[in-house]
């Protein structure tokens, strides 16, 4: 897929985000390039890109501080590493959730 690409750090992927969404998670691939993501949060003040933060270490089962932005933070099209998680083990994960 890809939406998740290796890099010596880990895996960065592409993320949409939908902020005030009813309930957060990972919603699936949106496109080819990017996971479709609900976070409560309006984007104000940088709420939403804390829960989103919040929301993809939960998933991917990191800890915060392995979710790194880099680009995007403020456009709805997002790219963020998953500091010591490759490719291959965001679509496994991602595909054992559905």
């Amino acid at each position: 897929m890809s939406w998740a690409a290796d890099t010596p750090d880990g895996a960065v992927i592409g993320v949409k985000a939908q902020p005030k969404s009813s309930r957060p998670g990972v919603e699936g691939p949106f496109g080819d390039d990017a996971l479709k993501v609900r976070i409560k949060s309006a984007p104000v003040d940088g709420k939403a890109n804390r829960e989103l933060v919040e929301v993809l270490a939960k998933f991917f089962g990191v800890p915060k501080s392995s979710v790194e932005f880099k680009g995007g933070e403020t456009s709805k099209t997002k790219r963020l590493l998953l500091r010591g998680l490759s490719a291959a083990e965001a679509v496994r994960r991602l595909e054992a959730s559905r």
